[in-house]
């Protein structure tokens, strides 16, 4: 589904991806770990076109999309849950929830927030309050909800349980699962290495801008360096 081929980007001068290749099939889940600064949440804005690139391809479905506008990868079919959850705070949450289905000219908004109410049933009781006023847990739901909103055949989840009550951790991967469930294609950022490859089927590790290993997630969570680097065993 997604094929990123020696893609490098840089803040200025400074270059944070050093040719990063990787590739996700249909349906799969697949981890990136690596420590603060690795170029992880680089890697998922180059994706989502948020995040110019200066060199690389990155093809959905057999598509060249690096010149799309962030926009136009929506329409294909690429929705991003970005790091800190980014609500628009003094709109409703149902406001915010389409506003997720912006683009979409159908008439399956209110099938769809219902489906994202299943998910997330609390979501429902507080439609009315503005999105500003919600814990930090809640506003992670939010965002989650409003990224399905777009009926995304790809979903890029950037550290989902930060910041978050080991509870509403729990609730997070379980709705993972089940999106996994529903044939969503998932690329998942996770501070907690643990929990992101018990639900993974591949995972990538990067290191300061570059892939450094890559496998099943069975493989990178049995590899010595990564227990002793990402899971404190």
């Amino acid at each position: 589904m997604l094929s990123i081929e020696n893609v490098r980007s840089a803040y200025g001068r400074i270059e944070v991806l050093h040719g990063v290749t990787l590739h996700i099939g249909a349906g799969e889940i697949v981890t990136l770990i690596g420590a603060n600064g690795a170029g992880k949440t680089t890697l998922m804005r180059a994706i989502s076109g948020v995040q110019p690139i200066s060199d690389g391809v990155i093809h959905f479905e057999n598509v060249p999309i690096e010149q799309q506008p962030a926009h136009a990868r929506v329409a294909f079919g690429i929705s991003q849950v970005p790091e800190g959850r980014q609500v628009f705070e003094p709109l409703s949450v149902k406001d915010n929830l389409r506003l997720g289905a912006w683009r979409r000219r159908d008439a399956n908004l209110e099938q769809d927030l219902a489906r994202v109410y299943a998910f997330f049933p609390m979501l429902e009781a507080i439609g009315k309050m503005p999105a500003g006023a919600l814990s930090g847990g809640q506003q992670q739901m939010l965002a989650i909800g409003r990224a399905l909103m777009a009926k995304p055949r790809l979903l890029l989840l950037d550290e989902p349980s930060m910041g978050l009550a080991p509870t509403l951790v729990d609730q997070v991967f379980s709705v993972i699962r089940a999106l996994k469930g529903d044939s969503l294609t998932i690329l998942l950022v996770e501070q907690n290495a643990r929990a992101a490859l018990s639900i993974a089927d591949r995972a990538y590790v990067m290191e300061t801008g570059r892939v450094t290993l890559s496998g099943t997630a069975a493989q990178i969570q049995a590899d010595p360096r990564v227990r002793e680097a990402y899971l404190g065993i």
